[in-house]
């Protein structure tokens, strides 16, 4: 029992099924060998239709010319060429002129029974012959016309007859002769349809004829039904009409006429004599996909079910605590898999737990720190005394940089109750107060411009995220300048939706590329660069950014900074404009 359990495993099921399946392609093989036979009667049968279209194509050839010749006899006409110059000259055939052209139109037709009749129209598009007075715009299109034009003299086929549709025309430009081959008028001829039935009496065609125009408008057609034949145009090599039929298509291009001339044949007629090779190929590529499908079914049955079940298994992880798979296989490789998998379970669980409680911890840790940082506590009590000190002495420039102060201080201490998230608005004014005393210190050395909207100024974010910015860019930019400085502070829309963008420029001396890259190092975590104070600001605000917005990571930009030296440096960073303070 123990030797058959060692035999029961995945590579050893998953090679008997192939074999099985291996059997089965090797029996369909020879019967693929009949098919190539019946793919060589096929060959022969289309390079006999090929050879077929290829005459047809040069009888439409031979007819077309013989229609161009005569109508070319017509243009020459001596009486039709002086008819035509005296009109050029402005002297207007008159009736018995124009009767005459009817003798001179019935000898021509003689010659070729497929013409029904000849039209005669002058430079101005004017019939003189039928006697009407009809014009030959509105007898053919005007791109027919001018196509006529195009050719100088040669015959333009258009088709079918609109008026018509059992006749085709032919449009040529007759040329002056004694006028150095310039316009004279048009000839438009009409033939019958019947004139283009080109297949040689008595002869076996095969396959059905379909003779269409430019516009791919049937001209000839021994198809029974029409509208077969209209869902065939346009294709080659195999096709399929709407009621199923398979048709080998050949198709042969007249360049003299621009017709295209199409032989379709039905498939059936080609096989014929190998239907029964056939037959007896498709019973065995059924019976072999079959026996195929069923196997394939049956061994990837055996082998994903496990599988899958394990599978479930992992991906209830993504719901909370890892659980193990109690699954029992019958194959030895899923046993010691899933029993692998167990293992695992338990171990990721222990390190989850313990990597989870340290997380948690650390981030507190590190939150507090950084805060702890930005945020030193002073005594109110005592700027309360020096504030009515001052007052009492009149001193009320010292006594409102005290009031700002006394403001600053309140702002940074934390409210247990408010904790550490505050709206843009109340950042903002803490900014200002910021300002006010280092404008005291700075004199008019330093300006500043804050802009923002009332819809901006209720986001929330964490506080002192603006402040430390202002600092630096008064620290670092305006005290390294000479003269006058300015900050300004701007709160608009980002271009991803849900955010906004918070920049604070200044326009001072600015950074070479080596001192801002230095610069984004610090921001990583290496070396401060800072030749002023502690030099932690900006890298304790990219901080703090990274972990209040740590679910936003992805789409969050942290501090981006924009300096050139001489131009002045931009720090920026975007938050949701959505935020509702740290969980």
């Amino acid at each position: 029992m123990g030797r058959l359990h060692q035999f029961n495993t995945l590579r050893n099921q998953i090679f008997i099924g192939f074999f099985l399946v291996m059997t089965i392609i090797l029996f369909v093989a020879g019967i693929v060998t009949y098919d190539k036979v019946a793919k060589l009667l096929e060959n022969s049968a289309e390079t006999r239709i090929q050879q077929t279209a290829v005459q047809a194509n040069g009888r439409l050839d031979a007819l077309l010319q013989q229609m161009d010749m005569l109508t070319a006899q017509v243009a020459t006409n001596s009486y039709l060429q002086k008819l035509l110059v005296a009109e050029l000259d402005g002297k207007k055939a008159n009736f018995d002129q124009r009767q005459s052209l009817q003798q001179v139109a019935e000898s021509y037709q003689a010659y070729v029974t497929g013409i029904q009749s000849l039209e005669l129209y002058t430079t101005d598009n004017r019939r003189l012959f039928p006697l009407d007075e009809n014009r030959l715009e509105n007898r053919v299109a005007r791109n027919w016309i001018d196509s006529a034009d195009m050719a100088k003299g040669g015959l333009v086929w258009i088709g079918p007859d609109p008026n018509d549709r059992g006749s085709v025309l032919a449009i040529r430009r007759v040329s002056l002769m004694e006028r150095w081959y310039s316009h004279g008028g048009y000839i438009v001829a009409r033939i019958q349809r019947s004139y283009f039935d080109f297949n040689e009496p008595g002869a076996n065609q095969s396959g059905n004829i379909l003779l269409t125009d430019r516009a791919g408008h049937p001209i000839v057609s021994d198809f029974g039904d029409a509208a077969a034949a209209s869902e065939l145009l346009g294709q080659e090599g195999r096709a399929v009409d709407s009621s199923g039929e398979e048709y080998l298509v050949v198709k042969q291009h007249s360049e003299s006429s621009g017709w295209t001339l199409s032989i379709f044949t039905p498939v059936s007629e080609i096989t014929d004599g190998i239907s029964v090779l056939r037959t007896a190929i498709l019973a065995s590529g059924l019976i072999g996909a079959l026996l195929f499908l069923i196997m394939s079914f049956t061994l990837s049955t055996m082998i994903t079910r496990p599988i899958f079940k394990l599978i479930k298994a992992m991906r209830g992880a993504r719901l909370g605590v890892l659980r193990p798979n109690p699954m029992v296989s019958s194959t030895m490789e899923i046993n010691e898999l899933n029993n692998t998998y167990n293992q695992m379970v338990d171990h990721m669980n222990e390190l989850i737990k313990v990597v989870y409680e340290k997380e948690m911890l650390q981030s507190r840790t590190e939150l507090k720190a950084l805060q702890a940082q930005i945020n030193p506590h002073f005594l109110f009590n005592t700027l309360e005394a020096f504030y009515w000190s001052l007052d009492e002495k009149g001193e009320d420039e010292l006594a409102g940089l005290v009031v700002a102060m006394s403001g600053l201080f309140r702002y940074i201490i934390s409210n247990p109750n408010r904790d550490e998230w505050v709206t843009v608005g109340e950042e903002l004014e803490h900014v200002e107060r910021y300002l006010q005393i280092m404008k005291m210190r700075l004199g008019d050395r330093l300006t500043w411009n804050i802009v923002t909207t009332q819809e901006h100024n209720v986001v929330k974010l964490p506080k002192l995220l603006v402040q430390p910015l202002v600092e630096n860019a008064i620290l670092h930019g305006v005290e390294n300048k000479i003269g006058e400085g300015a900050v300004s502070v701007s709160i608009q829309p980002s271009e991803q939706p849900g955010y906004i963008r918070i920049a604070i420029k200044d326009d001072g001396p600015g950074m070479d590329e080596e001192t801002l890259q230095e610069l984004r190092r610090a921001m990583e975590g290496g070396p401060t660069i800072s030749s002023k104070g502690t030099g932690i600001g900006i890298v304790n605000v990219q901080r703090r950014l990274k972990l209040y917005f740590d679910a936003e990571a992805d789409k969050a930009s942290g501090l981006r900074i924009d300096s050139r030296s001489g131009s002045g440096t931009t720090v920026s960073f975007e938050i949701p404009s959505e935020s509702e303070g740290a969980v």
